[in-house]
């Protein structure tokens, strides 16, 4: 029986490391939405519901993200050996660092990631190897995920030998969860998978912010 994520045993992973080529000259990761950079706000959220940190990113983010967390919890980086690999890649070297069983998986641009809905996928990861959503759309919520990071980390470097780049490969191989989209929305509204691509998606989220 795997252990379960208890709460001493739990990590948030954010990852960093895509280039924002939609998003324009600047690292998304760190665009301040709202007065707070985007993955700042991504780290606040996750905060109540784990207990260390690590950022996966590359190398030259580094100074902007650790300023951009200042004053925050502490977190760790991982950086990507080999950049511009794809999240997968990310979640790999993410998860090589985490010192506890399970990882919660977090996109940077994700932020109005829902700390209820993170909490119950670490519940519903419990004795598994991961636990993750999928909505009616038949779509699995892959960068808002549950791995234990072992099994995770030894099916993302078969899907990397066999030269796959999508979260979804690695995944299909686990003993994995499903949180259908009613489950969903017993703990969060679906805006807690919306992301943020975009300058115009960057808008919509800074008006949504001001209306809360």
């Amino acid at each position: 029986m795997s252990p379960d994520p208890d709460r001493n045993e739990r990590t948030g992973l954010i990852v960093a490391g895509g280039h924002s080529t939609r998003f324009g000259e600047v690292d998304k990761a760190v665009a301040d939405l709202g007065g707070t950079p985007m993955i700042r706000r991504v780290v606040d959220r996750l905060e109540p519901v784990v207990d260390a940190f690590v950022i996966n990113c590359r190398e030259e983010q580094v100074p902007a993200i650790r300023e951009a967390l200042a004053g925050g919890p502490d977190a760790s980086f991982a950086v990507d050996p080999v950049p511009d690999r794809g999240p997968m890649a990310g979640i790999m070297t993410g998860l090589r660092a985490t010192e506890t069983p399970y990882a919660a998986v977090v996109a940077c641009d994700m932020p109005f990631v829902d700390p209820a809905l993170v909490a119950h996928l670490f519940e519903r990861a419990a004795g598994r190897e991961a636990a993750v959503a999928q909505l009616e759309d038949g779509w699995f919520q892959t960068t808002q995920a549950v791995y234990r990071a072992e099994p995770m980390i030894e099916a993302c470097e078969r899907a990397i030998a066999r030269d796959e780049r999508r979260v979804v490969d690695p995944l299909l191989e686990l003993d994995y969860a499903v949180v259908d989209e009613d489950e969903v929305r017993e703990y969060a509204p679906l805006e807690t998978f919306e992301n943020v691509n975009t300058r115009e998606e960057f808008a919509a989220a800074e008006a949504r912010l001001e209306g809360e």
